[in-house]
């Protein structure tokens, strides 16, 4: 059995038992119980009441954060020679297209987010093996796979995040970093649940938001009352 450190210890201490936080309390405790000598990741994860297995019950979609995540995200662009110009004054880190399709096929993955263009998923679709179980695969719905290059570009650095329900109905991802205000912190959470709640599945049935919860790279979950979550 584990043995809890003395900082473990005195963060669960500052959680009351049993307690549903409102939006606003999570989002100025995670920042008070976040004491890591780096700025930590600030993350949301909301308990779905949707079978994923099922085709009408997949939650995904995109958001644009008020005040992005607080990472510099590594934009790769695949597209042809014509595009390049536009992608890169956008503020792609990575423009080009058969030179990146070749490093990826033998292992090179270091970028966030691609994007690229529908008269070239020929090719980035045989790349599939390599970027899909690390989530970087371009698809349409995220709005990766498109002509207009220079708006997908701008709204990822801009901190639009992809999302998708995992194989046990919960959604997860980063909402900012620990030197966030707490007011930024809140937003951002809120705009990530509201466009969850909007995506709800006509065929999802009974309760949708089961449960939310907030937590710090290094730090207890805090759970948010899912009835309460808008209130200040």
């Amino acid at each position: 059995m584990a043995t809890l450190t003395k900082k473990r210890k005195a963060a669960l201490e500052k959680i009351e038992k049993d307690k549903l936080y409102t939006l606003k309390e999570a989002a100025s405790l995670v920042k008070e119980l976040s004491t890591t000598n780096f700025d930590a990741s600030v993350d949301l994860s909301v308990r779905l009441g949707v079978d994923p297995r099922k085709a009408n019950q997949m939650v995904r979609g995109t958001v644009s954060l008020p005040h992005g995540i607080g990472k510099e995200v590594r934009v790769l662009a695949l597209v042809t020679p014509d595009k390049e110009a536009e992608a890169k004054e956008a503020g792609a880190d990575f423009v080009g297209l058969d030179e990146y399709v070749e490093k990826i096929k033998n292992g090179w993955t270091d970028v966030d987010v691609i994007v690229t263009m529908p008269s070239v998923m020929g090719k980035v679709g045989a790349l599939g093996r390599v970027l899909g179980p690390r989530g970087l695969m371009p698809n349409p719905k995220s709005g990766t796979v498109t002509m207009d290059v220079a708006k997908a570009v701008s709204e990822v650095k801009a901190g639009k995040i992809d999302f998708k329900v995992d194989k046990y109905g919960i959604i997860h991802t980063s909402i900012g970093r620990a030197s966030f205000d707490a007011a930024k912190i809140r937003e951002n959470a809120l705009e990530m649940i509201q466009t969850i709640v909007k995506l709800k599945p006509a065929a999802a049935k009974g309760i949708y938001i089961k449960s939310i919860c907030v937590s710090g790279t290094m730090t207890p979950g805090i759970h948010v009352d899912t009835k309460r979550f808008t209130e200040e």
